[in-house]
């Protein structure tokens, strides 16, 4: 492969669900793209558009200037790369963590990447396989400024909305965790709703277009918790602790005159009480934190 050919190319490590989107996304955009994968036949449909399928490891970072790992996590990923040959062929070259792991493991990640010669980035992508590619598609990376400035071209045709979280390797880890927080164990939280728009004879379709429409408000009242734990300021709420508790005892009662499962709501009533024993019923729901501290 030529120089020239290796400048504008990319190695995808991974051809799952993600990684072959993110393969058939950088072919979209016009860049060579290398490809490797454990099931040589994951990499059929990219071979016919045009990808190159490498024999093996170190053939794939080889062919590259650029490599992209995204695996399910990072004990796969350093099971395939942290091995002496690979790593003295991806020496000089960037590489592109986009596994899901710790910020823990991002650190770990980039020691060994530095002990090889090996620019690298660790990054997490904040979406699903269809919403690759888009403007608005959310990838946080960190890791060395420089670094960042040398792959920001081919992220940003993967993500739009792409985001440098700082130099620190494992931020984009712990943006992508608390992030992932939120949002599942949010998720819970509509499984219950929607068990109670089921037997209330309610189209739960109607329960998501709902949410959607509220998010802008939402995500103000989010804001304004994270800012009151940043501050530490817990005082003069506009809905306090203990009338946020209290909708758990509706939510236990709903449970039982509708005979749902109350697993969920006595959970975090349990919680909500130990804010409440403390002393912080009249305190701001950010309050918890207290708890959990």
């Amino acid at each position: 492969m030529t120089t020239t050919t290796q400048q504008t190319g990319v190695t995808v490590i991974g051809l799952g669900d993600m990684g072959s989107v993110l393969a058939h996304v950088l072919l979209d955009k016009g860049y060579t793209v290398t490809v490797w994968n454990r099931r040589r036949d994951k990499a059929a449909a990219l071979v016919a558009r045009g990808a190159m399928l490498a024999t093996d490891v170190v053939a794939a970072v080889g062919a590259s200037a650029v490599t992209i790992i995204c695996v399910t996590d990072y004990a796969i990923s350093h099971g395939i790369l942290h091995t002496a040959a690979v790593g003295a062929a991806l020496s000089g070259r960037l590489l592109i963590e986009l596994s899901t792991g710790t910020p823990a493991d991002a650190r770990h990640g980039e020691r060994w990447a530095a002990a090889q010669g090996i620019v690298y980035l660790d990054g997490a992508i904040l979406a699903t396989p269809r919403q690759v590619g888009r403007a608005d598609t959310p990838i946080f990376v960190s890791g060395d400024r420089a670094a960042y400035e040398r792959g920001v071209d081919i992220l940003q045709a993967l993500a739009g909305g792409l985001q440098y979280m700082g130099e620190a390797p494992g931020a984009a880890a712990a943006w992508d965790l608390g992030f992932l927080s939120y949002l599942f164990m949010g998720a819970l939280g509509l499984l219950h709703a929607a068990r109670i728009f089921e037997t209330e004879g309610i189209p739960v379709d109607g329960l998501g277009n709902m949410i959607a429409q509220v998010s802008p408000g939402i995500g103000e009242m989010i804001q304004g918790m994270a800012l009151a734990i940043h501050q530490n300021d817990f005082e003069q709420p506009e809905s306090s602790l203990l009338i946020c508790a209290l909708t758990m005892d509706l939510l236990i009662r709903q449970a039982a005159e509708n005979g749902i499962n109350d697993e969920m709501p006595r959970f975090f009533k349990g919680l909500y009480q130990r804010g409440l024993d403390a002393g912080y019923g009249g305190e701001k729901f950010a309050a918890m934190i207290k708890v959990l501290r």
